[in-house]
């Protein structure tokens, strides 16, 4: 069995080093790779993505799983093997069902809409981008139905991203955010001139913005050896499935300096999980996150839960005064955190404050919903993405860019994935709560910029786990409990009465 056991991990190897080759390739594909290669990319991504689902559909790993199966059970459920071979069937069981040609489409598809997408949302036009949402809308409806569910296609696109949610469970969940939040959003709309976000606003060198973020990504601990920053039109993290190489972008803009900033903590939330995998994890099916869900938990904890915290805005004050002259030398910590929490509402999502953020969530999941469900045609999307925002937030956007053009998600096919940020935000409080628990001299750590006892904290409980556990298992054995709404909505409560005065 020893024998066999190499064979397939071999096997996995080889499909992991796939999978890097085309983590590369898009990475390139939103940073630096010009326009008109779109279509030849396309093609490469293609083959890519058919290879690798060949590899692990294939009839020899399929035997080769069936016989490793008991075997690494027996070895302890703990074990690297037993762990190895539950994450490699489920991957298995799984793609197994999706037919080769369907792989292949949705590779094509979805850089030829990430493309549209850009261009679309360059011209504020969604009419661009449209044929390319249907197309993507309609493949993902054929690989649910290639997956298989018992209620709602959208429950086979969910459990991709987030093992065991379904739709069902995600509605009580929203509704449940609604009603705890509601009170705390008209209390603060009651009480809106009580916080000003004035001193982020004005006008930040592009230059002086990457500067900041970058300093501060290194000081929560992102290994700069192992990773690096750049630009990009929508913010987000690569991870080339290994520890050594992970990769943040970010955005800047000139009169709004936490669009920059903020993004930046989020990506680098990201970029140290994975940069916490064990080494021996890597190019196995164990060097990735328990899910999206979890994975967005440690992008939301460092942005919101400990970069929008008092004791972090003592500490980033002295840098927001080197980075920018002259701009913060009259305002105190109390000043900046004051300034990172004002609550309000927005059109953009990314710079959405933490009690309304969910409600875009929410927004996302109605409409992805419903054009699986055929009851929302692609054509009549943005007349309810802008009747939702207006019932949502009380704002209208003003054009297709700061609408339903703004999230590249839908451009790279990935419908399903939007509810993994609520996911996240309600897991991020749990392991928040706990940490306090362990470290109870937390906040004194953060003024000092003594970060590492967190990150060390959440790389033994979160990160060093790689996918051995599925995420609901992880989180019990991180906080002691199931996933709750309740430690995000006690959260938001307690800090924002307390910032308002209700």
């Amino acid at each position: 069995m020893e024998n066999k056991f190499e064979e397939l991990r071999k096997r996995c190897e080889e499909m992991a080093a796939l999978g890097s080759a085309g983590a590369l390739l898009g990475w390139d594909q939103n940073v630096y790779m010009p326009p008109k290669g779109a279509q030849a990319r396309g093609r490469t991504l293609a083959v890519i993505s058919e290879l690798a689902h060949h590899k692990l559909t294939c009839r020899e790993t399929g035997t080769l799983i069936a016989d490793l199966y008991d075997w690494a059970q027996a070895k302890g459920y703990d074990s690297f093997e037993a762990a190895f071979l539950r994450a490699i069937k489920r991957d298995y069981d799984q793609e197994v069902k999706i037919p080769a040609e369907l792989v292949k489409e949705l590779s094509l598809a979805t850089t030829a809409s990430f493309e549209a997408w850009h261009k679309a949302r360059k011209a504020s036009d969604f009419a661009m981008f449209a044929p390319h949402l249907e197309k993507v809308a309609e493949l993902n409806l054929r690989k649910a139905e290639a997956l298989g569910y018992d209620k709602s296609p959208y429950d086979a696109l969910l459990d991709l991203y987030d093992a065991g949610m379904r739709r069902e469970k995600l509605d009580g969940i929203f509704a449940e955010l609604a009603a705890g939040l509601t009170p705390v959003i008209k209390a603060i709309n009651e009480r809106a001139d009580k916080v000003s976000s004035a001193p982020f606003k004005g006008d930040f060198a592009p230059a002086a913005q990457l500067g900041l973020a970058l300093e501060i990504a290194r000081a929560l601990g992102y290994d700069l050896e192992a990773g690096r920053q750049d630009l990009a039109a929508h913010p987000f993290s690569s991870g080339i499935l290994s520890p050594d190489d992970v990769r943040i972008t970010t955005r800047t803009q000139a009169d709004w300096l936490p669009a920059c900033v903020y993004a930046s903590i989020h990506e680098t939330g990201h970029a140290l999980y994975e940069q916490g995998f064990p080494g021996e994890f890597a190019f196995t099916p164990l060097a990735s996150a328990a899910s999206l869900g979890v994975h967005e938990s440690q992008s939301r904890f460092w942005e919101n839960l400990i970069g929008r915290s008092r004791p972090f805005a003592a500490w980033a004050l002295p840098l927001y005064r080197k980075h920018f002259p002259g701009k913060f030398d009259s305002l105190t910590p109390e000043d900046i955190y004051r300034a990172a929490n004002r609550s309000e509402a927005s059109l953009i999502r990314v710079e959405a404050d933490e009690v309304t953020y969910n409600l875009h969530i929410a927004l996302r999941y109605e409409i992805e919903t419903q054009l699986l469900d055929r009851s929302l045609k692609i054509k009549d999307a943005p007349e309810l993405w802008n009747a939702k925002m207006k019932e949502y937030f009380g704002i209208t956007p003003s054009n297709d860019a700061e609408g339903i053009l703004q999230d590249v998600h839908w451009g790279y096919g990935m419908i399903g994935y939007f509810p993994s940020y609520t996911i996240g935000n309600l897991i991020s409080a749990q392991l928040y709560a706990a940490i306090r628990k362990d470290l109870p001299g937390m906040d004194a750590m953060i003024e000092k910029g003594e970060f590492a006892p967190l990150l060390a904290w959440l790389r033994r409980k979160v990160h060093a786990q790689g996918r051995k556990y599925q995420p609901e298992e992880l989180l019990d054995r991180a906080a002691g409990q199931k996933l709750s709404v309740k430690p995000f909505v006690e959260y938001i409560r307690t800090k924002y009465s307390a910032l308002y005065g209700f």
